[in-house]
């Protein structure tokens, strides 16, 4: 993941983004909670298709994936691309799309969606790469409509000679499009429409490999009629044991809403909506993001070792990634033979199922009040909320003023609790 941006203030921690994401999801998640939990359905990706690509792309070898580093994981994308016969996406019958720097400084990369043109008066020289694959759809019409599935692969690299191998940021995104590329590349029935894969370098860098690919798609940009991205689906949110993938997006675009209803969720994986004004830019939905596409964010969130040398293989929960690639996988096959595409809307009507949010985690804090170890103050806080929240849902009415209060209560918790 990278971090929210200011073109005041510059470039925000790393640490403090992480924990406004982790806040927001939490309390601000649109959520709508039933009396009993569905069973679920399984998954068609499981634990062992998704494994060996995050013990690859996340082993020493590799050298946590930044500079010179990217070279070897962009040839692991390449090849399993050839080996699924994947069409090359880029011109010149080529898997990657090379990312131009300047050679005199960065200051091209600025805060907005697009990306600024480099100058002709400076030499330019190659910093990244994106690596991309696709499958033509098979309908004469429909496949000039794109879904794009893309997803970072680079990390942070090696740093004081320690290795940040970024297991779940962001090899189980990376292993989930590898996988879901490869369940597309064995079936006998093609998508009416076509599907795009595409690993981004850089976006560790302000989004960089992403910038550059909405700015040089190979196709008119008005084609993607979908765009989906995951980032950290290998874990749970601050290492609390919640069963949860937070989905970004879906307000802009109410077929996507109901696209994830119809399909539910996978056996043991719960599917929590979130409203990606609260949260900002976060990843590679960013440029798609200020295109107008409609797109979809998926991410089990922060925790303890993000952006550490601690984010290793040994500590992914496999079967969260497994069920969050067949939920992907499942969402990219209804769009890609949907009599409609997608269609993007600015208007996000407020929903109470925010109030529902924050219950339900307050009561799931107040649950895990003994592993915590809670002072008296954080449980008064925690109670309080949970008691108004209650007040709203018997009310039945969610006013500005009643969101303005959560909003605060959010913050309020987020300084004391986590």
């Amino acid at each position: 993941m990278t971090t929210f941006r200011s073109s005041t203030t510059g470039v925000l921690s790393r640490r403090f983004s992480m924990v406004l994401f982790v806040l927001l999801a939490l309390f601000l998640a649109r959520i709508a909670i039933a009396d009993e939990p569905p069973t679920g359905w399984e998954g068609t990706i499981k634990p062992g298709h998704v494994r060996p690509h995050v013990e690859f792309l996340a082993s020493r070898d590799l050298g946590g994936r930044a500079g010179a580093d990217t070279v070897r994981a962009a040839a692991y994308l390449r090849q399993h691309f050839v080996e699924c016969r994947l069409k090359p996406l880029f011109a010149e019958n080529s898997y990657e799309q090379h990312i131009p720097g300047t050679e005199s400084d960065s200051s091209e990369v600025d805060d907005s969606p697009r990306v600024k043109p480099i100058s002709a008066t400076k030499k330019p020289h190659i910093v990244g790469q994106n690596v991309g694959a696709w499958i033509e759809g098979s309908d004469p019409e429909l496949k000039k409509e794109l879904i794009v599935l893309g997803v970072h692969y680079d990390h942070l690299g090696t740093r004081n000679g320690a290795i940040f191998r970024g297991a779940d940021d962001n090899a189980t995104g990376t292993a989930m499009m590898l996988e879901i590329a490869r369940q597309f590349s064995l079936s006998k029935q093609r998508p009416k429409r076509s599907v795009v894969f595409v690993g981004f370098d850089m976006e560790e860098q302000m989004l960089w490999g992403s910038r550059w690919f909405v700015a040089n798609p190979p196709w008119p940009i008005e084609n993607v009629k979908l765009f989906i991205t995951a980032d950290m689906i290998g874990r749970s949110l601050g290492d609390l044991p919640l069963p949860t993938v937070f989905v970004m997006g879906s307000e802009h675009a109410p077929q996507l809403k109901s696209t994830l209803d119809q399909i539910g969720s996978p056996r043991g994986l719960e599917v929590a909506r979130l409203g990606v004004d609260l949260i900002g830019v976060r990843s590679d939905y960013g440029p798609f993001w200020g295109e107008k596409i409609p797109f979809l964010f998926l991410s089990t969130g922060e925790h303890s070792d993000y952006h550490t040398p601690r984010d290793v293989p040994e500590k992914i929960d496999f079967d969260k990634v497994a069920a969050i690639s067949s939920l992907v996988l499942n969402v990219i096959q209804s769009a890609a033979n949907a009599e409609q595409a997608p269609v993007w809307t600015d208007e996000v009507p407020p929903d109470v199922d925010e109030v529902r949010a924050v219950l339900r985690i307050t009561q799931l804090l107040l649950e895990a009040d003994g592993q915590r170890k809670f002072t008296d103050l954080q449980r008064l806080i925690v109670t309080q909320a949970q008691n108004k929240c209650q007040q709203l849902l018997v009310k039945g009415t969610f006013t500005a003023n009643d969101r303005k209060w959560l909003i605060r209560t959010s913050q309020l918790l987020l300084l004391s609790v986590f």
